[in-house]
């Protein structure tokens, strides 16, 4: 429908991104399975939250980075039409070459030009085992790459919290450490709301990140309550 004088915002674009590890480490403990399972269970949470936010339309996609990414939902799909099917695990741990793959989908002559800030959420259990760096300049050399609000979540204690943070840049959020199941499912329920209707909100809506460059847009997002911990040592990954 035509926007007219006086009317109300059109909804805005805003691009959700899973970035899954799908690395021979997470067939360990039953860590692949947490992940499908939370995301799985996250989806009916997350319509709801665009459903009621009449200020964007959510398109989700997610990459998996193994021996090297690959986009596991490719073209965008709107939230309320989203089927997760399950991630397998195996293979090493291109996180480089998928911030790469995603920067490619940020250029300015792909993302929509009234978009919102994307959303990015990175979720692995170890430490990059290609060229990592090189992939989040990528990533950042894109202004929609730059201007992403980006979540990190740890899935255990080996995961690499430094490369984490360098992902997410930003002093006020830290990553995200899942040390079992349920806190996994807490904090990719949280992701997918919390920080999803922060993105989505109007204050990010009258602040849309430039694409041509320009100051990043700063939205502010709630930080997630402790998880509680796991009742035994065999609970935790």
């Amino acid at each position: 429908m035509a926007s007219r004088p006086g009317g109300e915002m059109a909804s805005r674009p805003l691009h959700f991104i899973f970035l899954c590890d799908a690395s021979g480490s997470m067939s360990v403990n039953g860590k692949i399975e947490a992940l499908n399972a939370a995301i799985r269970e996250a989806i009916p949470k997350m319509q709801e939250v665009a459903k009621e936010n009449v200020h964007a339309q959510v398109f989700v996609r997610a990459i998996k980075f193994a021996d090297r990414p690959e986009w596991h939902i490719g073209v965008p799909v709107k939230v309320e039409d989203l089927v997760w099917t399950d991630l397998a695990a195996g293979g090493l741990t291109a996180l480089g070459s998928a911030l790469e793959l995603a920067a490619d989908q940020l250029k300015v002559s792909v993302m929509p030009e009234r978009g919102l800030p994307p959303v990015l959420v990175l979720i692995t259990d170890g430490e990059p085992t290609d060229d990592f760096r090189n992939g989040l300049r990528r990533l950042f050399a894109e202004p929609w790459g730059k201007h992403a609000v980006r979540i990190a979540i740890a899935i255990g204690e080996e995961a690499k919290l430094s490369v984490l943070e360098e992902f997410i840049a930003d002093p006020e959020i830290k990553p995200l450490l899942a040390r079992n199941a349920d806190q996994l499912h807490g904090y990719i329920r949280w992701a997918s709301t919390v920080v999803l209707q922060a993105a989505s909100s109007p204050p990010s809506v009258t602040r849309t990140a430039a694409p041509a460059g320009g100051p990043a847009v700063h939205v502010p997002i709630a930080a997630p309550a402790p998880p509680a911990g796991p009742s035994t040592a065999a609970e935790v990954w």
